[in-house]
């Protein structure tokens, strides 16, 4: 049997006890006993009191020996529970990515025994080609340079002072509405462009659109700073040691159409130097993406759209919600590549090749706990050129903030249905509709859900709207040009 005495005082303060105090003596043990060898060399009084250092310490270990054996609780909580400090649960995030892989994987191997490979090179080609010898989409991205020579000649002219500001203007508003309404004719009247070589010539179209509105308006303001006589050019202009300087507004007019920016500048910030390791493995993520998004389309995608077409003309609404949550899951991953694709990987990569300085494409829209917040950080590109060019000249003028985001996403609204029903040639107002929706649904997020229900609630809005507008679409393609 054990005495009580031999416990002494750690049993009267037991609840005070804690791991700290063990090691608080653990800490005395070798420092008593780094004091004690340091004295070695004073004599026998020395060792003397060495011996009396470590006996003291061996008898503090024994009594915190015999604590340990009779007290093995303390006040805490479970560490999945709120109010416990605990933080790290990467085991969980990598559990959740492995079962991620094995249920792809099973989708995967399941899709291969029942469709065989359906990847084909020759329906790749045509998706942007009828005729391999008509290029009719590249021809009208090569007529592009036509805008561009006249925005840069009438900026010119206006910096001169050979034609006056509103004949200037009244040049610029039939440059950029052409801009618009010329490949949109072409595509609608052309049948040998693709749907897909349709949207691209388009979004080439759409970029030059907003570049060359942003180039009318900076050298406007610096027209007016220089006839004000001011020295400094407005906030909104880079002003970075590292960054290529000139007198001339109009010299670098078509390294900021290569460039991967929206917003134009006097002087863009540049990198020192092109890495080449770098270059090389964007290069190779762009070839990789791209051909994992050929992938899902073909493999994945199509076998659900068109399996879906005899629900949508039934009306059978239980395969119809059937369809529409298989196809969500191929739809969302193809999204997130596409947006790794493209804001990461290409336009790293131009930026890298014209030593453009400013990589922000993105922020954390991964975060987001409100609509707003998602719009306002998944593009960086386009949420400047709006604030900059839109939002903030419409409060200039006198217009609220809910009439301003309104028309923000109002002409948004526009691009995206313009990006999609004329490359299809039919106008059914689902992009529309789909972006106009985003407005009483960012009030609805920001007023009644916080936190991980906003961000549950945008993940919602992306995985399940867009594949209800690619159902809605399809549908109607197939039953416009492919019913008989």
């Amino acid at each position: 049997m054990i005495d009580k005495e031999d416990f002494g005082s750690i049993t009267r303060s037991r609840r005070r006890a804690t791991i700290t105090s063990a090691k608080s003596e653990t800490v005395k043990l070798r420092n008593g006993a780094i004091a004690a060898a340091s004295d070695l060399k004073s004599g026998p009084k020395a060792r003397e009191s060495l011996t009396k250092n470590l006996q003291l310490n061996e008898d503090s270990k024994q009594k915190c020996d015999r604590y340990d054996k009779m007290s093995c609780h303390k006040l805490q909580e479970s560490m999945l529970s709120s109010a416990s400090s605990f933080k790290n649960y990467r085991g969980i995030l990598n559990w959740c990515v492995v079962m991620l892989v094995l249920s792809n994987a099973r989708l995967f191997l399941e899709n291969l025994l029942r469709n065989g490979i359906l990847v084909d090179p020759i329906q790749v080609v045509s998706l942007f080609l009828k005729d391999p010898y008509s290029w009719p989409a590249a021809c009208l991205v090569i007529v592009s340079n036509v805008f561009i020579l006249v925005a840069l000649y009438t900026e010119r002219k206006l910096a001169m002072g050979s034609i006056s500001e509103k004949v200037g203007l009244l040049i610029y508003i039939f440059n950029l509405t052409i801009i618009l309404c010329f490949p949109m004719v072409v595509v609608l009247k052309l049948p040998s462009i693709t749907p897909v070589g349709g949207a691209f010539a388009l979004g080439v179209y759409t970029i030059l659109f907003l570049k060359l509105y942003s180039y009318k308006d900076v050298n406007r303001w610096c027209r007016e700073r220089t006839q004000a006589k001011a020295r400094s050019l407005s906030r909104s202009l880079s002003s970075v040691s590292n960054t290529m300087t000139s007198d001339d507004l109009r010299t670098y007019m078509y390294y900021f159409v290569f460039a991967p920016t929206l917003c134009y500048e006097l002087n863009f910030p540049r990198s020192e130097s092109i890495r080449m390791g770098f270059l090389l493995r964007r290069l190779f993520e762009m070839t990789y993406f791209i051909s994992n998004v050929l992938s899902i389309v073909f493999q994945w995608m199509v076998p659900i759209i068109r399996s879906s077409m005899k629900p949508l003309q039934e009306m059978d609404y239980s395969r119809m919600t059937e369809r529409l949550l298989r196809l969500a899951v191929p739809n969302h991953l193809l999204w997130l590549i596409f947006f790794y694709w493209f804001f990461h990987s290409s336009m790293n990569f131009v930026a890298e090749l014209l030593r453009f300085g400013d990589r922000e494409f993105y922020r954390d829209w991964w975060n987001s706990e409100t609509i707003t917040f998602f719009w306002q950080n998944w593009n960086i590109p386009v949420h400047k050129w709006c604030l900059r060019h839109f939002y903030k000249p419409l409060l200039r003028r006198g217009a609220g903030k809910l009439l301003s985001q309104s028309a923000v996403f109002f002409a948004s609204a526009f691009f995206h249905e313009y990006l999609v029903s004329v490359p299809l040639r039919m106008f059914r107002l689902w992009a529309f509709m789909g972006m106009m929706a985003q407005l009483p649904l960012a009030w609805f997020v920001a007023r009644f859900l916080r936190g991980n229900y906003g961000n549950a609630a945008v993940w919602l809005s992306l995985i399940i709207g867009q594949p209800i507008a690619v159902l809605m679409y399809v549908h109607d393609y197939y039953v416009t040009h492919c019913y008989d």
